[in-house]
């Protein structure tokens, strides 16, 4: 009988001490600060992509198509979103890095490129677009407000609009539409 007890007490205690290290464990690992939905609603765009648009949109010649390449990743923890936008044609290069604001349920997007140009936006993904845009700021006498919008999302190809309105936010004029194709991925030897 005494021996039975102290088999059941045994067990009884290595159960309980197995449940007390996986509970341990599972409390000390730390959980993705950037694994919600919300946070990776922005996923769609990553990868490597051609671009190109109407080539008179960027001060070309009318007919003709503007080319660029664009590479965008997710480093620090997959937390944030970070475009290298290039523009061989017309030596313009920019960045972005881009972040899911949680306690306002908002995207934020800062860009810069090699014409000193800044901006910051705040937007949000709604009805299978993501829109990001900047406050009204004045200019030449009239506020307006920019917004970019990726549209037509698909596995290999999306729409991006470079938009201005001056009569705030009531009416959108473009200024630079690029189609995005993702790159094909070359296999060596072939």
């Amino acid at each position: 009988m005494i021996k039975k007890r102290t088999i059941t007490l045994i067990a009884l205690i290595f159960v309980s001490s197995l449940w007390n290290l996986s509970n341990a464990s599972a409390q000390q690992t730390p959980a993705k600060p950037c694994a919600t939905e919300a946070s990776n609603q922005f996923d769609f765009w990553l990868g490597e992509w051609d671009l190109t648009w109407p080539a008179e949109q960027m001060g070309g010649t009318a007919g003709e198509k503007g080319k660029g390449t664009n590479t965008i990743t997710k480093p620090l923890g997959e937390c944030v979103i970070q475009e290298a936008f290039h523009s061989p044609a017309d030596q313009y290069n920019g960045h972005s890095v881009s972040v899911y604001a949680p306690h306002q349920k908002i995207w934020k997007q800062t860009w810069v490129d090699n014409q000193g140009g800044y901006l910051l936006f705040t937007g949000e993904f709604k009805d299978g677009r993501m829109e990001l845009r900047t406050k009204p700021a004045e200019r030449k006498g009239k506020t307006n407000i920019s917004r970019m919008v990726f549209r037509n999302i698909k596995k290999k190809s999306l729409n991006w609009d470079w938009q201005r309105s001056t009569d705030g936010g009531k009416t959108w004029s473009d200024l630079w539409n690029i189609h995005y194709e993702r790159k094909k991925v070359k296999i060596s030897g072939r």
